[in-house]
Order: structure tokens, then sequence, then C-alpha cells
């Protein structure tokens, strides 16, 4: 069951729902097709005990939600997955997008932090389902009963909580680099090599390392449906979770920064690395990444998911609300595998069998 509209954000015109448009990047009244911009139904809904912050903010800085902005919304805790959701106040039944289970909403949400940021959807569930329904096919060995009852139409379109990360690092590198010379002489070859040893130090910048602040989302998953553009980044507001979900984050700034640390090494490393070059064969020999750790920001990132099961296994998709990138698991039919195998296998056997005689 999709969620129902904010009911809080009313159409000025008619006093009917408005939700948000991925579409046309304003809100939407369904019943006489008004549209509005962000800022209109900011400054419409404008309360004087809203809380402004600063975008850029450390782990001991936190904004919170206003209490009006508490009062539209409702939070709930999955019984089976342990996901924290949030969705608007009128919603009173959903299914969790991480594992499937039906679920009755019924806590108010209060306490949560405020994010800073925002991408707001991009692309509708029309794309989303156009989008897997293109990723079923070619699968010769996608079992036709997963096709047929996984209830595709009930994909979600849900707002996951990412921490981005800005910060320095300061990196000194050595590398054992050799080059190597092959001499012919009297119908003899001969390789002789020199070694070199290769020094590398430098700084570089990094703004806005994406690190999803959710432990139900896989990260393999999140990593697939990356990057994100972030020239679509727009301060946060409650006027784009009309008919979504929201992800709360179980994992702090404080935990998600080991992983925001490990990518920033690497790609220090790979773009040091990237710099020797000559060399028939390269080493690395030392390497000390000095990270000093700037602000972080707490943002919301589109995701259409669609958790399904099949055969007691589960199965979770993820598409980039915003570009459409998409990752899912598929199951495996056996039969069809092991009959594609011996098609296969056996003529094969046959011909090995007459080159051997």
């Amino acid at each position: 069951m999709a969620p129902s509209q904010v009911t809080n954000y009313k159409c000025p015109n008619c006093s009917g729902p408005l939700v948000f448009s991925g579409s046309e990047q304003k809100t939407v009244c369904e019943y006489c097709g008004s549209s509005f911009d962000i800022a209109e139904i900011e400054f419409m809904y404008a309360s004087d005990d809203t809380v402004e912050i600063d975008p850029q903010w450390d782990t001991n800085q936190t904004g919170r939600f206003s209490s009006q902005e508490a009062s539209q919304m409702r939070s709930y805790t999955c019984p089976s997955c342990g996901a924290i959701l949030i969705c608007d106040g009128s919603t009173a039944a959903t299914s969790c997008p991480y594992c499937g289970n039906p679920t009755i909403i019924g806590s108010q949400f209060s306490g949560g932090l405020k994010p800073d940021l925002v991408i707001p959807f991009k692309l509708g569930k029309a794309a989303a389902v156009s989008a897997l329904k293109e990723y079923y096919k070619g699968k010769k060995f996608l079992p036709k009963s997963f096709v047929d009852s996984n209830h595709i139409d009930e994909i979600k379109g849900v707002y996951v909580p990412f921490w981005l990360f800005d910060g320095k690092a300061n990196a000194s590198m050595r590398f054992r680099g050799v080059k190597e010379q092959r001499r012919t002489s009297n119908n003899k070859e001969t390789i002789h090599k020199d070694y070199y040893a290769i020094h590398r130090e430098g700084s570089l910048a990094f703004e806005k390392v994406p690190v999803d602040g959710s432990s139900q989302m896989p990260d393999t998953h999140m990593d697939a449906i990356e990057p994100f553009d972030y020239n679509g980044l727009q301060p946060f507001s409650m006027a784009y979770m009309p008919g979504y979900l929201a992800s709360k984050y179980d994992e702090d700034a404080e935990e998600c920064s080991k992983r925001a640390n490990a990518r920033i090494q690497a790609s220090v490393e790979s773009v040091f690395a990237g710099t020797v070059r000559g060399y028939s064969a390269v080493t690395k020999e030392y390497s000390r990444i000095d990270l000093s750790q700037g602000n972080i920001s707490y943002a919301l990132m589109p995701v259409w998911m669609l958790s399904t099961k099949w055969n007691g296994q589960s199965f979770l998709f993820a598409m980039n609300g915003q570009t459409g990138k998409l990752i899912g698991d598929l199951p495996v039919d056996n039969s069809m595998y092991w009959s594609a195998f011996a098609k296969i296998a056996l003529p094969l056997a046959g011909i090995l069998a007459l080159i051997l005689l």
C-alpha cells in the first residue's frame, strides 16, 4: 500500500492534498492541477518556531525538527528487520521497504535530527516500475513464478539517510618501480632491470563523501546506484516529503565516519598511484595518510525500493530516484540452469569422446 498524502499541505485553491512531483520539481494538487514552488509552500506554512540550522555541522551540532514539523510525521520500527521509517501523519499502514513486512503506524515522530540537505525525487513510480521490468528481460534463468508474484507495483519511494563528509588528507607514500630493458645478442636475450625508489607527498581535499546511515540498506546496493548528482542538492524542506517514506538513520555520523575514512584513504592511494607512470611494474611499499575531518552534513537521498520474497528468500531492489541506476538480487531456476548446461555439456562430451577414440 502506497503512503497517503500529507494532509497538512493543502492546495490554497481547492484545499485538496498536495504531493511533490519529481518531474516538475514542484508540489502539485491532484484535484485541481495547481502547482506551487517549494518556496511558496514554505512561505505559506512558515512558523515562528521553525529551526534554522547551518548546513555545515559536526557530530556535536545537531539541528532538530520544530514542534510543528514533528507533529506532521509518524515513525515506526519494523518488528522484522528493525528499520526505522518516517512517514506523513495521515499514513495508518504501510509495508517495510527493506523486508516487505506489513506494518501499522502508531507512534508520533519526535526528537529526530533535521536533515540539512535533500535531493528530491526526479523519477516517478512509473519510471521505477518500467526500469524493473526492463531489468528482468534477458535473464534466462529467472523463475517465471518469481516475476509473476513479486508485487512489482508495491515499489516504494524512500528517502535514504546519508552522512556527507568534508575532509582533508595529508599523504606520504613510497613505491618501488622497475624498468626493464630486453637485449638480444648472439641469439640470446637478456633482461636488464633498474629499480627506483619513488616518493609521493601531498594533500587532497574532499567534499561530501557519502555514507548511508541505515544498517538495513546493504552498502553494496548503495554503492551500485551511486553517484548522486550533487547539483540537485536542495536545503531540506518538509515540502519534498509528501507521497514518500523516509528512513531514519540508525548509524550516527561518528560510526559512519569509519567507512568515510576508508573511502577517502582508498581514493588518495588510487590518485597517488596514478601519478607513477613509465615503469614496467610498480609496488607500494609504504603509505601514511593523515585525515583531518571537517564538516558533516545530514542529507536524504531518493531511492525506489522493492523487497520481495520467493521460496523463503528475500530479494531487494534499489533504484536511484534521481539518475535511474538500478541494482537487484535475482533468484535462479536451478532446473532451467541445469537443463541449459546439459544441452551444452552433452554434445561437447560426445565430441571429446570421438577425439579420444
